[in-house]
């Protein structure tokens, strides 16, 4: 956050000493952009519920943040590896508000942000852990013949690859 911050410092000054016509759509979109984040990520500092399967582990994600944001959703990878449904091993991610384009409407829309990802990537791990509808099918149908089992593998992932 703190490079964020020192880019929009450095970009106004920029501004100033040049004249607005030639500052490009694009670098107008990128400042666009570069002021949401400042603002939802100062936003992000509240403390995240913890419970559930993968309560203890420290799971990393690596969030793209297009240009066309917020207007396309960013895009989201787990760098941890885990066992979980709706997270493949490899990262990748069944959220239905970071689509684009949703049949249900639940995707993503101009008026959601990061915070929004947040708490949908938190809810992955309590209450919208989906075992109905898995991206990681084997990780469901584990869980649905041994969740004691599951449960264990979880734990074993955490303690190898979350700490």
């Amino acid at each position: 956050m703190l490079t964020l911050a020192s880019k929009l410092k450095r970009d106004d000054g920029l501004k100033g000493s040049r004249t607005s016509a030639s500052a490009s759509d694009s670098t107008r979109r990128v400042s666009v952009r570069d002021r949401l984040l400042v603002k939802e990520v100062a936003e992000l500092e509240a403390n995240l519920p913890y419970e559930g399967y993968y309560q203890g582990g420290k799971f990393q994600f690596e969030t793209e943040v297009p240009d066309a944001y917020n207007m396309v959703p960013p895009k989201v990878k787990c760098l941890t590896r885990i066992w979980h449904p709706n997270i493949t091993e490899t990262g990748d991610i069944c959220l239905s508000l970071l689509r684009e384009h949703s049949i249900d409407g639940t995707g993503w829309a101009p008026t959601r942000t990061l915070k929004d990802v947040v708490w949908g990537l938190n809810s992955l791990f309590t209450d919208l852990l989906n075992f109905d509808d898995p991206l990681n099918i084997e990780a469901a149908e584990h869980h649905l013949r041994d969740k004691e089992d599951f449960r264990n593998k979880v734990e074993d992932y955490i303690k190898r690859y979350a700490r």
